[in-house]
């Protein structure tokens, strides 16, 4: 078996469960015969070009258990695009600290970066094993049925559209409408998730706008205005990169990363909630309204994290480790849904060149035919992920005599 040390290293935005994956991956290191230490990237690939490395092998047993139930990115987070003047000095760190054992926490771009790495090393002849973490609030990984990160973020917005649906519906005599905004480049695994907010046709959402759909503004305006008859309201859920049928961003962003992916939301200085809030105000003859955009705000809620999430995040991590020293290098972890009835995961593999630079998104049968809400197989794919939601009371329709609801 080879012999040697470890690096960790968390890569692109954070989810409330990436350093339950961090802990699970140094526990096994530590418990491994073949690593010897274990070090932690400080800010991804760019500090350890630099030599920044924490010494995870020494951190108390407190502070790693402490950091299970952590949010954001306890090592500190890059978005660096690897150039080939990058490899040599990735490979001299690499030989400097006898690191042979390469795990990095990340989305398509990460599995990217750690896919090239590890290409790169066996070109040259230096002996490293490599394997992927997945981690993702966007769910849009392939080769995996869902992500560590995505349920806690699905249940984040799930909770946040059923009590801004309930605060909406009381207040449609001030504002008729309220537009939210999740994350979602080019999937919209989150919008969708909303859905299980919804318990009776009348809750939040109404209407759910994926990217995976063209968006439809003459469609969009007569469903909405149809849920304002119906209702007295409206609530409208949007994935940031939604897009209109010529492929121009709803958001009008022109913003583009170092990956060559458009920058959506706050990140890029524009938003689909804003403008689709205009569409919809001015349809409605200027009436008010509201727009939610809580963007990373759902990568670092670990108070609704879900604790299968942060469970299989930890084990994602440990999965990580047990493959690599079976001598198992090019791949991610990858979780696969054996059974649906009952329910039952188990852990896998996926080779990276599948999950690289790639979005997994929604399959066809999950958005309704009319692209403005999700089909009753999305809802049976998402049950398993997402623990019970609270119960909230609504006033009875009892009036006094000789009075009604019409009003």
């Amino acid at each position: 078996m080879l012999r040697g040390n470890a690096v960790i290293g968390q890569s692109g935005g954070p989810t409330c469960v990436i350093n339950a994956s961090l802990v699970g991956a140094v526990k096994a290191a530590k418990e491994s015969v073949c690593i010897e230490k274990v070090f932690g990237m400080k800010f991804g690939i760019e500090g350890f070009m630099q030599e920044k490395l924490y010494d995870l092998s020494s951190q108390p047993d407190t502070v790693l258990d402490g950091l299970r139930n952590t949010p954001s990115s306890a090592l500190g987070s890059s978005r660096h695009k690897l150039i080939p003047d990058d490899f040599p000095r990735i490979k001299a760190v690499l030989e400097k600290h006898n690191i042979r054992y390469l795990f990095l926490i990340g989305g398509n771009d990460t599995m990217d970066t750690i896919q090239r790495i590890e290409a790169y090393c066996k070109d040259v002849g230096y002996e490293l094993q490599g394997i992927g973490i997945p981690k993702t609030v966007d769910n849009d990984l392939f080769g995996t049925d869902h992500t560590p990160g995505f349920a806690s973020a699905a249940r984040s917005n799930i909770l946040s559209v059923k009590e801004a649906g309930i605060l909406a519906r009381d207040m449609q005599k001030v504002d008729q409408f309220v537009i939210y905004q999740t994350i979602g480049r080019d999937a919209g695994w989150l919008a969708a998730a909303t859905a299980l907010a919804k318990k009776d046709p009348s809750d939040a959402p109404h209407l759910i706008y994926c990217p995976e759909r063209a968006f439809n503004t003459e469609e969009f305006i007569h469903d909405a205005k149809s849920c304002v008859a119906l209702y007295g309201w409206v609530s409208v859920v949007v994935s940031e990169g939604l897009l209109y049928e010529d492929g121009t961003p709803v958001s009008a962003s022109q913003s583009i990363d170092k990956f060559n992916n458009t920058e959506f939301g706050a990140m890029g200085g524009a938003s689909a909630a804003i403008n689709v809030h205009a569409i919809l105000r001015e349809a409605l003859g200027n009436a008010r309204g509201e727009f939610q955009i809580t963007e990373s705000l759902v990568m670092c809620a670990i108070d609704r994290a879900e604790s299968t999430d942060l469970e299989e995040a930890y084990q994602c991590g440990q999965e990580a480790v047990w493959l690599a020293v079976q001598g198992v290098s090019g791949y991610m972890v990858s979780i696969e849904r054996v059974s649906s009835t009952p329910v039952t995961f188990r852990f896998g593999k996926t080779p990276l060149e599948e999950v690289a630079v790639r979005a997994k998104t929604l399959p066809e049968n999950y958005i309704n035919e009319r692209g403005n809400f999700v089909t009753e197989e999305f809802i049976e794919y998402m049950k398993p992920l997402i623990s019970d939601l609270p119960e909230f009371a609504s006033l009875k329709d009892i009036y006094i005599e000789g009075k009604n609801n019409d009003f």
